[in-house]
């Protein structure tokens, strides 16, 4: 009996002593692994909850994002040694954000500019065909423009007293000619002073008969293309007649913006084409370059000569050319596509994507922008080969970066971090989709009021009732109406006095003006309402930019902001009402967009 206690006691002992040394050994590693894997942060005891396309999102319990209403996830920590002025995304953020990057490299840089103008007839061939005889116009044989003269041909006759009375003297002088050579050679000259020459003189003499009618003769080849006088009119010595034109050779004469002087110079090649001659290129080189500036128009203007033997080329016709340009040969540059980046008024910036073991971030960098190339931005200063930038899906990382409290383009000292608790002025509706922020878009702080006279804002406002009616016409998808529109906004800007800016004023306008002008340029040539949105939305911009500096409008505007348009990249418009019309989808998708601020 005493041996199987001794057996059960013994067996208990090692089972206790067995599991306590199963539970030092397996136990305590289990939890600590457990603690080393244990990905979920709390706060004050609680996991936080994340969304993996704005992680800017922290919430401590599940639902749905307030932004996209995706299900929130846990949110994992892990030894970070990012910048912590960076914008980290996932890879799914990224895919749904449709954030596109590319390496950057210096190239040639080079532009491709669309320049548009017309036939004009070569100065040097324009000729006015003008009456060497005073007297009354006896007959016209062209009696209309467009008629083609040769030299030498009659083009009308003229009935001159004065001249009948010198033909007088010849026949007097005549007589006495043998004792009085001279008075005969004087009397002679006078005629010549009018143009006639020895053959008619001659015949004159021998009529014996003071002719009452003298022809005009035409001095030079040519179409008529304009008729000075008509039958009866008494004219002067050089009076006008008809103005004469040899097309023989005539002129392209194309508008050059000033953004576009220094890639146009004389002996570029420009490729051109015609409206009223579909399918035909020509090419020709620049021969001269006005070196004045229209005031108004604020372009100069390109020549080529052309050779019109066969006519083809009529003046006022329409010509669209393209000319392809290097800055210089042995220069290399870095150029970004415009859609990277981002313009507060005085700053630009991008974002620069880093690569750790951690994952993807993006960091806002300034950077000082050069000349533009079409749809590029040359780069003074801020980047370097190899970094590597984002090129689409810029607003969406910038936004990020607002709600998480990262320095963005609006924001470059970065502020609050936005959760899902409605902590910094966030709110959102009661489905979690409509999100609102303070920070997010508010009144741009780079741009200061300037004042101005109340005659300067009312010369500002049929500017703006034409942006309005432009903004319209996009509603209603009506493109000939746009056009029109447009067309007023641009006449409005150029009917502006410029001297009612002064100062600072002057900086302001000169700035937006000439931009709302460049986008505004080529309006009568787009083909479809989709070219005129895309210049609507730079158009959009610098009215905005104008109106928040001046605030010429009594009325509350409000700035509005649709994220679907530029390809998603966004874009924005200026109202006078709250209500949502969006000018960039039209009737396809009316209320899409949202109100991002006001200007009071």
């Amino acid at each position: 009996m005493k041996t199987n206690l001794k057996i059960i006691i013994f067996t208990v002992s090692a089972l206790t002593i067995g599991l306590l040394l199963g539970w030092w050994l397996f136990g305590s590693t289990e939890s600590e692994s457990s603690e080393e894997h244990q990905h979920t942060s709390t706060i004050n005891g609680e996991s936080v909850w994340t969304c993996s396309m704005h992680p800017q999102i922290r919430q401590n319990e599940p639902g749905s994002c307030p932004i996209c209403a995706m299900d929130l996830i846990p949110l994992e920590i892990e030894a970070d040694d990012t910048n912590p002025m960076a914008i980290k995304m996932t890879s799914t953020a990224m895919q749904l954000a449709e954030i596109e990057t590319t390496i950057v490299a210096k190239s040639g840089v080079s532009k491709n500019i669309r320049l548009y103008g017309k036939i004009a007839a070569d100065e040097r061939l324009v000729y006015s065909q003008s009456s060497h005889i005073p007297g009354r116009i006896e007959k016209l044989l062209i009696n209309f423009t467009g008629e083609f003269v040769k030299k030498g041909q009659t083009i009308g006759y003229i009935y001159s007293p004065d001249l009948v009375t010198a033909q007088e003297e010849l026949f007097e002088a005549e007589k006495i000619n043998n004792s009085q050579p001279a008075l005969f050679t004087a009397a002679r000259e006078k005629l010549k002073n009018w143009k006639l020459n020895d053959q008619q003189i001659d015949r004159i003499i021998s009529s014996g008969k003071a002719q009452q009618n003298f022809a005009i003769m035409a001095d030079v080849s040519g179409y008529v293309t304009q008729k000075s006088v008509n039958l009866g009119d008494y004219i002067t010595k050089g009076t006008t007649i008809y103005e004469i034109v040899d097309l023989s050779k005539v002129w392209a004469m194309f508008d050059v913006y000033e953004n576009d002087m220094s890639w146009v110079k004389t002996g570029s090649k420009i490729e051109f084409n015609l409206r009223a001659l579909p399918g035909q290129t020509f090419e020709a080189k620049v021969s001269y370059i006005d070196p004045v500036i229209d005031p108004k128009t604020r372009v100069t203007k390109a020549r080529i000569e052309l050779n019109n033997s066969d006519l083809k080329f009529k003046p006022e016709m329409f010509v669209s050319g393209k000319l392809a340009s290097e800055l210089s040969s042995n220069e290399q540059k870095i150029a970004v596509p415009k859609s990277a980046i981002m313009w507060t008024g005085t700053r630009s910036v991008v974002y620069v994507k880093s690569n750790s073991e951690q994952g993807v971030s993006f960091m806002l960098r300034e950077v000082t922008l050069g000349l533009a190339l079409g749809d590029q931005y040359v780069i003074e200063k801020g980047l370097e080969e190899g970094d590597e930038i984002a090129i689409n899906g810029t607003f969406n990382i910038d936004a990020a970066a607002q709600l998480a409290g990262k320095p963005s383009m609006m924001n470059p000292e970065g502020g609050v971090v936005m959760t899902g608790h409605n902590h910094g002025g966030m709110s959102a509706d009661k489905k979690g989709m409509n999100i609102t922020s303070n920070t997010l878009e508010t009144k741009n702080k780079e741009i200061q009021p300037v004042a101005i006279n109340s005659n300067t804002k009312e010369a500002l406002k049929p500017l703006f009732i034409s942006y309005f009616e432009l903004k319209d016409a996009l509603v209603k998808d009506n493109l000939p109406e746009a056009q029109e529109s447009g067309k007023s906004l641009r006449q409005a800007i150029s009917k502006i006095n410029m001297s009612l800016f002064t100062g600072e004023s002057h900086d302001v306008w000169m700035k937006y003006s000439t931009e709302i002008k460049s986008a505004l340029q080529h309006i009568e040539h787009f083909t479809s309402i989709e070219e005129l949105r895309t210049s609507f939305q730079s158009i959009s911009e610098n009215v905005i930019n104008l109106s928040r500096s001046f605030k010429p409008i009594e009325e509350t505007l409000f700035v509005q902001h649709c994220p679907m348009a530029n390809s998603n990249k966004g874009a924005y418009w200026l109202s006078m009402e709250k209500d949502v019309q969006n000018p960039y989808f039209g009737q396809g998708m009316l209320t899409c967009g949202e109100v991002k601020s006001t200007i009071k």
